[in-house]
């Protein structure tokens, strides 16, 4: 994948990835301006897929104020809690980061892959993070990274909506290339035509039915299980991380400062770093992820639990996954070894 294409495959903000040649980091007046021109579908309808990611994430408030105000119990609290976190994040981070983006497995039969792409509350249509994601990981922390902390939390909050869509002028060939980089997934992509008409690859039809049928799904499904109280507590406690995932990069980049620690975030080309909540509840480790991003698993060492991983371990054995890449043995050969011997030739020196 060309370094041009993925230039120009996103839809440039009106203040620009930069000025004279360097990160521009735009005012938070510029960030709401554009903002709140995204947020307009009568100014166009190409921002129908903006509006979809606040529109469904408002949607879970409404089971929030339920739970609150009706059905609340400290106990169902903590289940909503975990399904939010450990859930939703385990499962997002097997689909659209480790399969959807990077590939870093193979499903045996399109039936698993259904089953993993609906097995929580959708939330992210994969279009908006997947093309994303790999501008990201060609330029982080660089001018042209859609998230780029440098930008400031509020640009990496919004930057579904300001930085993430694909551009609204992609040539037949280039649109061809953007599809392909969703097409494993599942996802209908308009034609070219519809896509001149709606700015996306996916139909706001498709897009929208598919969540109301998950979101059908798993309501009755948690209503039989608990009734109104647990469904609304799962659906309503999932907005913590509707709404944390934007915030995610911004803290996992150091929030713009040098957070690295020596043993422990080995990747040394940008500012990610292993956050112990992040990795434990969802395995990522998001340091150890850029060193090797097409990996499965990105928890190497003892005390890095990888419940993705352990998700895609688990498909496997029910003989879902028919490949899998890991570089567990190579990072632990190239950079963690020689770590260890070289701070044991440092306690060995005589002191000075």
């Amino acid at each position: 994948m060309s370094d041009n294409f993925l230039q120009r495959v996103l839809e440039p903000p009106p203040y620009g990835w930069s000025r004279d040649g360097a990160f521009y980091a735009p005012t938070q007046r510029e960030l709401l301006a554009h903002w709140l021109s995204r947020m307009n579908l009568l100014r166009s309808r190409k921002n129908w897929l903006a509006v979809t990611g606040w529109a469904w994430t408002l949607g879970l408030m409404p089971f929030a104020a339920l739970f609150l105000t009706e059905y609340f119990s400290w106990k169902l609290a903590l289940v909503g809690f975990l399904y939010a976190m450990a859930g939703l994040g385990t499962v997002n981070i097997v689909w659209l980061h480790r399969y959807s983006t990077h590939r870093a497995f193979t499903f045996r039969h399109p039936i698993y892959r259904f089953v993993i792409r609906n097995l929580t509350l959708r939330l992210v249509p994969e279009e908006v993070y997947v093309v994303s994601h790999h501008v990201h990981h060609a330029y982080p922390d660089q001018a042209g990274d859609p998230y780029n902390v440098k930008g400031g939390r509020l640009y990496c909050l919004l930057a579904a909506e300001l930085h993430q869509g694909i551009a609204q002028d992609l040539s037949p060939l280039d649109y061809a290339r953007t599809v392909a980089l969703v097409s494993h997934t599942g996802v209908i992509a308009n034609s070219h035509a519809q896509y001149l008409r709606w700015g996306s690859i996916c139909h706001p039809a498709w897009t929208w039915l598919h969540l109301g049928l998950n979101w059908g799904f798993w309501y009755g499904a948690f209503f039989l299980w608990g009734g109104h109280a647990l469904a609304c507590a799962i659906f309503g406690m999932s907005a913590i991380w509707a709404i944390g995932i934007r915030d995610f990069n911004y803290d996992a980049h150091g929030a713009g400062k040098d957070r690295r620690k020596v043993g422990v975030d080995f990747n040394r080309k940008d500012l990610s770093i292993n956050q112990l909540f992040a990795g434990t509840v969802s395995g990522e480790w998001h340091n150890n992820h850029h060193l090797y991003p097409t990996g499965a698993r990105s928890g190497f060492l003892w005390w890095q639990l990888d419940t993705a991983w352990w998700l895609i371990q688990l498909i496997r054995l029910l003989g879902g996954v028919s490949s899998h890449r890991d570089f567990k043995d190579r990072f632990l050969e190239l950079h963690y070894r020689p770590f260890l011997q070289a701070r044991k030739r440092d306690d060995r020196a005589p002191a000075k």
